[in-house]
């Protein structure tokens, strides 16, 4: 009975998103009233966020079974959105993202798959100098297509999606014997030197469902325990505070940070993946600092009634907010699509004594738009611009005929960096790879996969 008189509440009050540009001088106002379900609030914050719209207040409410949010948000410019059909998308995903949400049973976190065209493998470990390389290398070698990947490391761990294509059919690889082989060179890859001390390095392989990126890298992270700190705290990371409302039963969780883009998402993210329920909420971003104020329950109805688990919550709100803030110098790669262009991209990374801290890889359009966070070996942020320029020189020697661009933010500079390739410098290209070969690390550990695997 309350699962039908839950179904004909959804059918008498369907979600209602109301997108306007007059509410407010200097940002778009967005408000969503439906029935309250959980994870609604992620998935409303989650469309926000992959439109790269950027939150500047919020307001959140969700009791008596009911749902209603406010949002104020604005471009990567810090303006309203203006254009009619980009407002009527905003508007008309909400509305069909919430319906869906009120209708299934499942968790938000895992989508059906629209087609089966590619197959995604996730994989945790040791974070080190030249692992992207490494594993874009070993997939090049069994002729597996890099369609899209992202890479998170934090705290020495590293986490990675990674969808891929069969070189020959371009679609999924479904061959039993050849994920096989694929999953236990990525396995061994991940392990490292890795010995009984060090967590183990873990991998899934899938070709029938679809998950959200960003998401899927907290999860992956949080099971890997990155939140237990592995260095001293310094002064500009997250203050996360959690303390009791008894008189309302509620735990309130405030959050005072640097603002950036996406973060809302990522403290959502975090508490929804803990099993707690925002009920109540406030969102205040200032022209450098944000603060967060939630009133949270976990999934049972009950406040935290412990200080180990506050101590927790703390922690992994601290890492949440963390893991899209890695210090260093960012590279903006775009050059036309071929077979086996990111192994050659990030093995120039690491010939050149850089280590890829976090990475985001499109292909779209025949184009390979490549996005890295690198620093040096040891982790320091800033680079030596003339590093930034030899590994300009390389990756402008990678094409034949095709037009390449580096944009290279960083080191409290900017700089715009673009090559036109010839077939001159590609005939040249490898000229500087020998005497960098070991510049960044040993790769004792990919040459022995190689030889197990020959």
């Amino acid at each position: 009975m309350d699962d039908e008189f839950a179904k004909l509440n959804r059918r008498i009050n369907p979600p209602r998103v109301i997108v306007d540009n007059g509410a407010c001088g200097h940002a778009t106002f967005i408000q969503v009233d439906s029935v309250n379900k959980h994870e609604i609030l992620l998935e409303i914050v989650q469309v926000l966020s992959d439109l790269n719209l950027n939150v500047t207040k919020a307001y959140i409410s969700s009791d008596a079974g009911w749902f209603m949010d406010v949002f104020y948000v604005t471009d990567n410019r810090g303006k309203k959105i203006t254009d009619e059909e980009t407002l009527g998308y905003i508007q008309k995903t909400l509305e069909t993202k919430v319906y869906i949400l009120n209708s299934m049973k499942s968790s938000a976190n895992l989508i059906p798959s629209k087609d089966h065209t590619s197959t995604t493998i996730e994989l945790t470990g040791n974070d080190r100098p030249g692992l992207l390389s490494e594993l874009s290398a070993v997939l090049a070698d069994m002729g597996c297509n890099v369609i899209n990947a992202e890479i998170w490391t934090h705290n020495a761990r590293a986490a990675t999606v990674i969808h891929i294509t069969d070189r020959s059919t371009g679609h999924a690889i479904e061959d039993p014997d050849q994920l096989s082989t694929i999953k236990e060179l990525l396995f061994n890859v991940m392990k490292g030197d890795s010995d009984f001390k060090t967590p183990s390095a873990r991998m899934f392989v899938s070709t029938s469902r679809e998950t959200h990126t960003g998401r899927r890298l907290h999860q992956m992270l949080l099971a890997d325990r990155d939140f237990e700190r592995h260095n001293d705290k310094c002064s500009m990371e997250p203050h996360v505070t959690v303390l009791d409302c008894s008189d309302r039963d509620y735990t309130v969780v405030t959050i005072r940070c640097l603002d950036r883009p996406k973060l809302l998402f990522d403290t959502v993210c975090c508490l929804t993946d803990m099993e707690y329920v925002v009920f109540h909420g406030t969102v205040i971003t200032g022209r450098l600092e944000a603060y967060q104020e939630y009133y949270i329950r976990h999934v049972d109805g009950f406040p935290i009634s412990s200080e180990a688990e506050q101590q927790r919550v703390m922690e992994c709100l601290e890492a949440a907010i963390e893991r899209r803030t890695t210090q260093g110098v960012e590279l903006e790669v775009i050059t036309e699509d071929r077979f086996g262009v990111l192994s050659e991209i990030t093995r120039i990374i690491r010939e050149n004594g850089l280590s890829i801290k976090r990475a985001e890889i499109r292909r779209n359009g025949g184009k390979a738009n490549d996005r890295f966070i690198v620093s040096d070996v040891m982790g320091n942020g800033v680079v030596d611009p003339k590093t930034m320029e030899m590994v300009q020189k390389e990756i402008g020697g990678l094409g034949e005929e095709e037009g390449c661009g580096m944009k290279v933010e960083g080191n409290n500079s900017s700089l715009l960096l673009s090559t036109k390739l010839t077939k001159e410098k590609h005939e040249t290209r490898t000229s500087f790879s020998f005497g960098n070969l070991f510049k960044g690390r040993n790769f004792h550990n990919f040459n022995k996969l190689i030889k197990s695997c020959s």
